[in-house]
C-alpha cells in the first residue's frame, strides 16, 4: 500500500479524533459544568486552577492595555494602508521601512487588529482569584489526572475480564465512527493557491478529507454504533450489583429501541439524496437550492426527520432527559455504578465522543456538512455575482479569498462550527427537560417516534413521486 496513502489516513483520523477529544470534549464538559453549577446553585468549574505569582496578577491590567494599544496601532496601520492602496501604491514597500508591500501590510493589520483586541479582552478571563483557570478548563484536566492516579478497585465478586473490557468496548464505536464522516471538500494539492474552475474535472493529486469513503457509509455507522449496547449490558452484568444490572438492562432495551427510530428517520433522506455515501449527501445539498433562495440543506426538506433523529440520538447516548439507565434518584449511577478511576473516565470520554460524532453526523446529513452559502469551489459567489477585483488595486484580496486553500479552510471551519453548535444544543436539552420515567421513554419511542418516522417515509415517497 502506498506510503502517502497510509500517512494521509493517519493524519485525517488524527484530525477527527483530535477535534473531538481536544476541542469538542473540553467545550462540552465545561459547558455542562457551568450549566449544572448555575442550575444547582453550587460552585462552578473555576475552582480548579494554578496559583499564579503576585507579580503576574498585578501586571494583568498593563498587559491588557498593551493588547488594546497594539490593536489600535494595527488599526491605524490598516487605515493608512487603505489610503496608500487607494492612491495606487499597493506594490510599494509599506511604511518605507518594511520589505512587504502596502497591500500585504493592509491584509496583515486588518487581521491582526481584531485578534489583538479580542486577546486583550479575553486575557483577564483566563484568571480567577489569582489562579490561572483557562475559562475553567483546567478543572477538567485536574479531574482527569486525579482519576488516572487513583487506586483501581474491582468488586470482589465481579467477573474481572468482562468488568475490565466493558469500557473498552464502549470506546470502540466512539473512535471508529469518525472514519466515514467527511469534514471538508476534496483538496487539490497542485492548486492550493489558485482559483479552481466552477465546473469540470481537475487533474492532479487529490486528498479526500474523509478517512474512508464507503458506499455504505451510513450503514457502517449504524452497525458500529450498535455495539454500544453490548458494553452497557456487560458492565451491568459483570459488576455483581443489582443497581448496575438494572441500569444495564435499561440501557440495552432503550438503545435497541431508539436505534429503530434512528434508522427509519433517515430513510427519507436516503430517498431524497439517492445515496448512502455521506460525502455525496453533502454534494447534493451544496449543488441544489431550496425554493431557489436557501441552500438545499436536509433540514429544510426533512424537518421531521431532523427532530426525530436529534432526540433519538440523545436517547441513544443516554443523556438527560433519557438517562434512566444512569438515574441517580432510582439506581444510584446505573450500569457503571461500580466503576471508578480511569475506567469511569473511559465511560465519560466515550459518552462525550458520542455527542461529538453524533453532532458531526447531524451536521453532515441535515446542515450541508462543509457547505457554506455563497461559497463554491471557485470562491465566493452569490446571486450570480462572483467576488472578483481583477484589474483594481484590491485584486490581491479577491485572489486570496477565492484561493482553493482559503476556501477549503473556511469550509472545514464551517463544518466544525455547525457540529459544535449542535453539540451544545444537545447539552442544553439536558438542562431544559426533566428526566423521563423509564416507561415514558419506551412509550415515546414505540408510540410516537416510530409511527412518525414511518409517516415521514410515506410522505417523502409520495412527494418524490409527485414532484420528482
Amino acid at each position: 500500500m502506498d506510503f502517502w496513502f497510509i500517512l494521509g489516513v493517519i493524519l485525517k483520523m488524527a484530525f477527527i479524533l483530535g477535534v473531538a477529544l481536544l476541542l469538542y470534549a473540553p467545550v462540552f464538559v465545561l459547558f455542562e459544568r457551568r450549566q449544572s453549577a448555575y442550575f444547582q446553585d453550587r460552585l462552578g468549574p473555576y475552582m480548579g486552577g494554578v496559583k499564579m505569582p503576585r507579580a503576574v496578577i498585578d501586571n494583568l491590567p498593563m498587559l491588557q492595555m498593551g493588547g488594546y494599544a497594539s490593536a489600535a496601532g494595527a488599526g491605524a496601520t490598516a487605515l493608512l494602508s487603505i489610503v496608500m492602496v487607494f492612491l495606487g501604491h499597493a506594490g510599494e514597500p509599506g511604511l518605507w521601512i518594511l520589505p512587504i508591500s502596502w497591500g500585504t501590510l493592509l491584509l496583515l493589520s486588518a487581521l491582526g487588529a481584531p485578534a489583538q483586541a479580542v486577546g486583550a479582552f479575553v486575557l483577564p478571563h483566563l484568571f480567577y482569584r489569582d489562579r490561572l483557570t483557562l475559562f475553567g478548563g483546567l478543572h477538567a484536566v485536574f479531574d482527569a489526572v486525579k482519576s488516572f492516579t487513583k487506586e483501581d478497585i474491582v468488586p470482589p465478586r465481579a467477573d474481572k475480564f468482562l468488568y475490565s473490557i466493558a469500557p473498552i468496548i464502549a470506546m470502540i464505536p466512539a473512535f471508529s465512527l469518525g472514519a466515514v464522516i467527511p469534514f471538508g471538500p476534496d483538496l487539490h494539492l497542485d492548486y492550493l493557491f489558485d482559483t479552481l474552475p466552477t465546473e469540470g474535472v481537475i487533474d492532479g493529486p487529490v486528498a479526500h478529507l474523509q478517512v474512508a469513503s464507503l458506499n455504505v457509509g451510513i450503514l457502517y455507522i449504524f452497525a458500529i454504533g450498535g455495539t454500544g449496547v453490548i458494553s452497557a449490558a456487560i458492565a451491568g452484568y459483570s459488576s455483581d450489583n443489582k443497581f448496575a444490572l438494572l441500569g444495564g438492562i435499561r440501557a440495552a432495551s432503550q438503545m435497541v429501541s431508539y436505534e429503530v427510530t434512528l434508522g427509519l428517520s433517515l430513510v427519507g433522506c436516503f430517498m431524497l439524496y439517492d445515496t448512502l455515501r455521506l460525502d455525496e449527501m453533502v454534494t447534493w445539498q451544496s449543488e441544489n437550492s431550496f425554493l431557489g433562495i436557501f441552500p438545499a440543506w436536509g433540514v429544510f426538506y426533512q424537518p421531521l426527520a431532523f427532530v426525530l433523529f436529534f432526540f433519538a440520538s440523545i436517547a441513544e447516548y443516554k443523556r438527560v432527559p433519557f438517562d434512566a439507565p444512569e438515574g441517580e434518584s432510582e439506581i444510584v449511577a446505573g450500569y457503571f455504578l461500580e466503576y471508578g478511576t480511569g475506567k469511569w473516565l473511559m465511560w465519560m470520554i466515550s459518552e462525550f465522543l458520542e455527542v461529538a460524532i453524533s453532532s458531526m453526523l447531524i451536521a453532515t446529513i441535515f446542515f450541508g456538512g462543509w457547505d457554506v452559502p455563497g461559497l463554491t469551489r471557485s470562491g465566493w459567489e452569490a446571486f450570480g455575482y462572483h467576488f472578483d477585483l481583477s484589474g483594481t488595486n484590491w485584486e490581491f484580496l479577491s485572489n486570496f479569498a477565492n484561493s482553493h486553500l482559503f476556501v477549503t479552510v473556511v469550509s472545514i471551519a464551517a463544518f466544525l462550527g455547525k457540529a459544535l453548535l449542535l453539540g451544545i444544543l444537545s447539552l442544553q436539552v439536558r438542562w431544559t427537560l426533566p428526566r423521563f420515567r423509564y416507561d415514558q421513554i419506551m412509550q415515546l419511542c414505540w408510540k410516537l417516534f416510530l409511527p412518525l418516522s414511518l409517516l415521514n417515509v410515506f410522505v417523502t415517497g409520495v412527494l418524490i413521486l409527485l414532484f420528482s
